[in-house]
């Protein structure tokens, strides 16, 4: 009787969230996001610890540079399921956003954080890519003085290598061009674009030829490759 008692008045709510989420989804993937904000908050409230309701809404805010309010759901992320890397590091991602729309003063007190919960993600998950891309760009962006670092950005273009040999060479790539070393910006660039073909190497590379080394002609060879 108790199995009956269930299936009469829980299993209709179940079905009901799982097809509200499901069109919640659809909604967010065709990029209609103010929709899919509407949809998620409405199944939050029906299950408020549902993992992947709260991502959305963060992934949402994030979107739509909501910083704070990404924040706050990434963090309640964090706090239901702190052994996943991906949280911490959309975490640190969106803190980081904030920070650099900050004035200098507080920007420089969030540092430390952004940094953090991108290394917690890399610790969770040694193989965690984007995490590695992302400390790449905070030791590379960052002056020296408030622990900015070049070798430590190559350190993890390294670890990246072994993970994934066209991140090592675009990772590599992009430090090159960021202190304006082009010839191996080049270089990096072109080893990934023979290994793999793709469309975010030709376009690195691309780029290169015509907005930094101004070199239409290798720009167009590139083209007809």
């Amino acid at each position: 009787m108790k199995h009956i008692f269930y299936l009469i008045i829980f299993l209709p709510m179940v079905i009901w969230s799982q097809s509200n989420f499901e069109k919640a989804e659809k909604l967010f993937e065709a990029g209609k996001y103010d929709q899919a904000q509407s949809a998620f908050e409405t199944l939050l409230k029906v299950n408020p610890s549902n993992l992947k309701t709260i991502e959305y809404l963060g992934d949402i805010a994030g979107k739509n540079k909501s910083w704070d309010k990404a924040i706050t759901y990434y963090k309640k992320l964090k706090e239901l399921k702190p052994a996943e890397a991906n949280y911490f590091y959309k975490y640190g991602g969106v803190l980081g956003m904030k920070a650099k729309e900050a004035n200098k003063f507080r920007a420089l007190g969030m540092i430390d954080e952004v940094k953090a919960s991108f290394l917690k993600a890399v610790s969770l998950n040694p193989k965690h890519i984007e995490a590695r891309w992302a400390l790449i760009e905070l030791y590379i962006q960052l002056p020296g003085i408030v622990g900015g670092s070049e070798s430590k950005a190559i350190k993890y273009s390294n670890e990246l290598s072994k993970l994934s040999a066209v991140d090592g060479y675009l990772s590599r790539g992009h430090i090159e061009e960021y202190f304006e070393r082009y010839e191996s910006a080049e270089k990096q660039y072109k080893k990934a674009f023979e290994l793999t073909k793709s469309k975010v190497a030709y376009q690195k590379l691309y780029n290169l030829y015509v907005y930094k080394m101004k070199n239409a002609g290798k720009a167009k060879q590139l083209k007809t490759s």
